[in-house]
């Protein structure tokens, strides 16, 4: 029988970074129970595979799944495959177009992969909704359709706007809650994990159960959404604020050191599995005049170990202390080489000149030649970690110079 932790200690490590629990007591009495049999509960997330990957704000709700893994509990990762092709109307204003069958599957190929970044592939059960809807007749649909009205469907924040706006709804939409809520009956779950702009669908799903005949419904645990490297819009690729975690090391090293300080704060809370009273100690040093740097490479270093191994952390750190700290170029910047015709300045020097504003143009480091200008006057650009303003410099054909302009660089070769 399994030794589960006291349950307090596992309320504490299950409500870290969580938005709300419906209903606390509930999870209590099931935990109780759990360690009494020796029993796990069984927990599932659901994901749509709407894009082919995941970024960190995904993570969150993983993070969470991994937590009630963690302390002996079973993990289940639903991938979505026949409620994709519906399409979650959550947060949207007009009807989301449905996937084919084709994208889908393309999309949850690389879904696993991903995910066992953070759950233990030993440990987790994958299921995949086509297992009983693949088997939904009409007959089947028109029963699941009769346990909810529209107007209980129409409380919904974004059917209710648009329903206001006059906006189409489709019905195929209003199917989508119901179709989550027969998930969480068929997967007979303790509890469901999802964000807090899944909370309509969370409880749509305990009141599926109950119709169904489920004695006790589910758990639901939300969590919060995890604001973009901005620190103001939800992550999102279409934000462009996002930090992919397929992403190579180096570039996840970079996003997490570009955000806030206070940021990082929420970020350590959401994405490790530090407890708070670890952090807490932190933000106390940091109070006292430790600098806040040090806990964001610490963030930046753990995160990435998360998704590659510790030696890809620790090449990423010195990369990134190497460019930004001690203005080293990483070992293997890009080289990229820029004829001499076409960034040639004339002088009566006996050296050769370049146009260095056409120079960092034509290497890719800015979009036209005066905004290489401009970026010159505003002292962002280094030569071999040198500041540059003077748009004319001197430059032996066939020498590299490794070029910085703001975060970006490159090892360029007038050739």
């Amino acid at each position: 029988m399994p030794a589960f932790a006291p349950v307090d200690e596992q309320l504490e490590y299950i409500s870290k970074g969580t938005a709300e629990i419906i209903r606390l007591p509930e999870l209590r009495e099931r935990l109780e129970r759990s360690r009494a049999t020796g029993k796990p509960m069984r927990v599932y997330a659901g994901f749509d595979p709407t894009a082919p990957d995941l970024h960190l704000g995904h993570t969150v709700l993983l993070r969470k799944l991994k937590h009630f893994q963690d302390l002996g509990h079973t993990a289940i990762f639903l991938i979505g495959d026949f409620t994709a092709m519906i399409g979650d109307p959550t947060g949207r204003n007009v009807t989301r177009p449905p996937l084919t069958e084709e994208e889908i599957t393309r999309n949850a190929g690389t879904y696993l992969d991903q995910v066992y970044r953070i759950l233990n592939p030993e440990q987790t059960e994958v299921r995949r909704n086509s297992e009983w809807f693949s088997r939904f007749s009409a007959a089947d649909f028109i029963r699941l359709s009769a346990k909810y009205t529209v107007s209980q469907m129409l409380e919904r924040e974004d059917f209710h706007k648009r329903f206001q706006e006059e906006k189409p709804i489709s019905m195929h939409e209003l199917l989508y809650p119901l179709a989550q809520g027969y998930d969480s009956f068929m997967l007979e779950c303790d509890a469901q994990l999802g964000g807090t702009d899944q909370k309509f669908n969370l409880m749509v799903s305990r009141d599926i159960q109950r119709a169904y005949g489920a004695a006790l419904p589910e758990i639901v645990v939300t969590t919060p959404l995890l604001e973009g490297m901005d620190g103001v819009q939800k992550m999102s690729k279409s934000y462009g604020n996002y930090i992919g975690i397929a992403e190579a090391p180096r570039e996840m090293f970079g996003r997490i050191m570009s955000i806030s300080d206070d940021l990082m704060w929420r970020y350590w809370e959401l994405l490790t599995d530090i407890s708070m009273k670890g952090i807490e100690a932190m933000r106390r040093e940091a109070s006292e005049g430790a600098n806040p740097m040090l806990f964001k490479k610490g963030l930046a270093q753990r995160i990435i170990t998360d998704f590659h191994d510790e030696a890809a952390a620790r090449q990423a750190l010195d990369d990134w202390e190497k460019q930004f700290q001690r203005h080293e170029a990483p070992d293997d910047v890009e080289l990229v080489e820029v004829p001499y015709s076409e960034v040639r300045a004339k002088g009566d020097s006996e050296a050769d000149l370049v146009r260095l504003d056409k120079l960092i143009a034509r290497a890719g480091l800015a979009p036209s030649a005066s905004e290489g200008a401009r970026l010159l006057t505003q002292n962002a650009v280094r030569m071999d970690g040198e500041v540059k303003k003077d748009p004319i410099v001197a430059w032996q054909v066939g020498r590299d110079c490794v070029v910085k302009v703001g975060r970006r660089m490159k090892r360029v070769r007038v050739v």
